[in-house]
Protein backbone atom coordinates (compact mmCIF):
# COMPACT_ATOMS: atom_id res chain seq x y z
CA UNK A 1 0.00 0.00 0.00
CA UNK A 2 1.27 3.09 -1.25
CA UNK A 3 1.75 6.35 1.23
CA UNK A 4 -0.24 8.48 -0.06
CA UNK A 5 -3.47 5.37 0.34
CA UNK A 6 -2.17 5.07 3.62
CA UNK A 7 -2.04 9.06 4.77
CA UNK A 8 -5.51 9.31 3.19
CA UNK A 9 -6.68 5.83 5.24
CA UNK A 10 -5.41 7.72 8.67
CA UNK A 11 -6.98 10.87 7.53
CA UNK A 12 -10.46 9.23 7.04
CA UNK A 13 -9.82 7.55 10.29
CA UNK A 14 -9.09 10.58 11.84
CA UNK A 15 -11.91 12.40 10.42
CA UNK A 16 -14.50 9.24 11.68
CA UNK A 17 -13.53 9.28 15.16
CA UNK A 18 -13.90 13.07 15.49
CA UNK A 19 -17.21 13.16 14.02
CA UNK A 20 -18.09 10.34 16.77
CA UNK A 21 -16.67 12.20 19.51
CA UNK A 22 -18.88 15.57 18.17
CA UNK A 23 -21.68 13.20 18.02
CA UNK A 24 -21.55 11.58 21.01
CA UNK A 25 -20.93 15.35 22.97
CA UNK A 26 -24.19 16.55 20.57
CA UNK A 27 -26.08 13.36 21.83
CA UNK A 28 -25.57 14.02 25.50
CA UNK A 29 -26.35 17.73 25.46
CA UNK A 30 -22.11 18.28 26.50
CA UNK A 31 -20.67 21.49 24.81
CA UNK A 32 -18.96 21.15 21.63
CA UNK A 33 -16.82 24.14 20.07
CA UNK A 34 -17.38 24.88 16.97
CA UNK A 35 -14.12 23.59 14.98
CA UNK A 36 -13.06 23.27 11.40
CA UNK A 37 -10.44 20.38 10.80
CA UNK A 38 -8.87 20.24 7.24
CA UNK A 39 -6.70 17.59 6.61
CA UNK A 40 -4.01 18.66 3.96
CA UNK A 41 -3.67 14.99 2.59
CA UNK A 42 -6.60 13.72 2.03
CA UNK A 43 -8.38 16.48 1.84
CA UNK A 44 -11.07 15.47 4.94
CA UNK A 45 -13.25 18.09 6.14
CA UNK A 46 -15.03 17.60 10.29
CA UNK A 47 -17.36 19.89 11.03
CA UNK A 48 -19.77 19.47 14.09
CA UNK A 49 -23.23 18.99 13.97
CA UNK A 50 -24.80 22.54 12.60
CA UNK A 51 -28.19 21.55 14.50
CA UNK A 52 -27.44 21.72 18.11
CA UNK A 53 -29.30 19.40 20.67
CA UNK A 54 -30.47 16.40 17.89
CA UNK A 55 -28.84 13.81 17.27
CA UNK A 56 -25.98 13.79 14.38
CA UNK A 57 -26.51 11.62 11.77
CA UNK A 58 -24.34 8.37 11.52
CA UNK A 59 -20.93 9.81 10.72
CA UNK A 60 -19.78 8.96 7.03
CA UNK A 61 -16.32 10.47 4.93
CA UNK A 62 -17.25 13.55 3.65
CA UNK A 63 -14.67 14.45 1.07
CA UNK A 64 -13.57 18.10 -0.73
CA UNK A 65 -11.77 18.18 -3.76
CA UNK A 66 -8.97 20.57 -3.61
CA UNK A 67 -10.05 23.25 -6.38
CA UNK A 68 -6.51 23.95 -7.51
CA UNK A 69 -4.70 20.96 -8.41
CA UNK A 70 -0.70 22.43 -9.19
CA UNK A 71 0.94 22.63 -5.57
CA UNK A 72 2.21 25.50 -4.41
CA UNK A 73 5.89 26.97 -4.38
CA UNK A 74 6.84 27.76 -0.88
CA UNK A 75 10.24 29.44 -2.27
CA UNK A 76 8.00 32.22 -4.10
CA UNK A 77 6.26 33.33 -0.83
CA UNK A 78 9.13 32.56 1.08
CA UNK A 79 13.23 32.44 -0.63
CA UNK A 80 14.76 31.19 2.63
CA UNK A 81 12.22 28.33 3.44
CA UNK A 82 14.15 25.62 4.66
CA UNK A 83 10.84 23.06 3.99
CA UNK A 84 9.83 22.36 7.41
CA UNK A 85 6.48 24.59 7.62
CA UNK A 86 4.64 27.10 5.48
CA UNK A 87 4.88 30.16 7.92
CA UNK A 88 8.39 31.71 7.66
CA UNK A 89 8.76 32.25 11.44
CA UNK A 90 7.82 28.45 12.73
CA UNK A 91 10.04 27.29 9.63
CA UNK A 92 13.11 29.31 10.83
CA UNK A 93 12.26 28.02 14.25
CA UNK A 94 11.98 24.43 13.42
CA UNK A 95 14.81 24.24 11.59
CA UNK A 96 17.05 26.18 14.39
CA UNK A 97 15.40 23.72 16.73
CA UNK A 98 16.46 20.66 14.17
CA UNK A 99 19.70 21.71 13.70
CA UNK A 100 20.67 22.53 17.45
CA UNK A 101 19.63 18.90 18.39
CA UNK A 102 20.98 17.18 15.40
CA UNK A 103 24.45 19.11 15.78
CA UNK A 104 25.11 20.29 19.19
CA UNK A 105 23.34 17.52 21.26
CA UNK A 106 23.91 14.33 18.76
CA UNK A 107 27.20 14.98 17.29
CA UNK A 108 29.47 17.08 19.84
CA UNK A 109 27.47 14.99 22.94
CA UNK A 110 27.51 11.64 21.05
CA UNK A 111 30.94 11.80 20.03
CA UNK A 112 32.05 13.09 23.85
CA UNK A 113 30.19 9.88 25.11
CA UNK A 114 31.90 7.28 22.72
CA UNK A 115 35.67 9.11 23.44
CA UNK A 116 34.68 8.38 27.05
CA UNK A 117 33.34 4.87 26.96
CA UNK A 118 35.21 2.45 29.40
CA UNK A 119 38.27 0.47 27.63
CA UNK A 120 36.96 -1.98 24.76
CA UNK A 121 38.21 -5.51 25.96
CA UNK A 122 40.58 -4.06 28.57
CA UNK A 123 43.22 -3.54 25.77
CA UNK A 124 44.10 -0.20 27.52
CA UNK A 125 44.51 -2.87 30.89
CA UNK A 126 46.37 -5.97 28.61
CA UNK A 127 48.62 -3.09 27.68
CA UNK A 128 49.28 -1.78 31.12
CA UNK A 129 49.73 -5.18 32.30
CA UNK A 130 52.35 -6.47 30.60
CA UNK A 131 54.80 -3.03 30.46
CA UNK A 132 54.40 -3.99 34.39
CA UNK A 133 55.55 -7.55 33.76
CA UNK A 134 58.02 -6.43 31.54
CA UNK A 135 59.67 -3.99 34.23
CA UNK A 136 59.44 -6.58 36.66
CA UNK A 137 60.88 -9.30 34.92
CA UNK A 138 64.09 -6.61 34.51
CA UNK A 139 64.68 -5.44 37.68
CA UNK A 140 65.05 -9.16 38.71
CA UNK A 141 66.71 -10.34 36.16
CA UNK A 142 64.45 -12.82 34.27
CA UNK A 143 63.63 -13.06 31.01
CA UNK A 144 61.19 -11.44 29.20
CA UNK A 145 59.65 -14.44 27.82
CA UNK A 146 59.57 -17.99 28.70
CA UNK A 147 59.36 -21.14 26.54
CA UNK A 148 56.38 -22.49 29.13
CA UNK A 149 53.48 -20.48 30.18
CA UNK A 150 53.53 -22.75 33.28
CA UNK A 151 55.90 -23.89 35.35
CA UNK A 152 56.49 -27.85 34.44
CA UNK A 153 57.62 -28.61 38.47
CA UNK A 154 54.06 -27.42 39.69
CA UNK A 155 52.40 -29.23 36.90
CA UNK A 156 51.03 -33.22 38.42
CA UNK A 157 50.66 -35.14 35.31
CA UNK A 158 48.42 -38.82 35.52
CA UNK A 159 50.55 -41.89 36.04
CA UNK A 160 51.32 -43.92 32.95
CA UNK A 161 49.07 -46.78 33.96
Amino acid sequence: MGLAAQSVMAAGLLGFCARRLLAAAATRGLPAARIRWESSASRAVVTPSTVAGKRAPEPAAEWQEDPELEEENLYEKNPDCHGFDKDPVIDVWNMRVVFFFGFSIVLVLGTTFVAYLPDYRMHDWACREAERLVKYREANGLPLMESNYFDPSKIQLPDDD
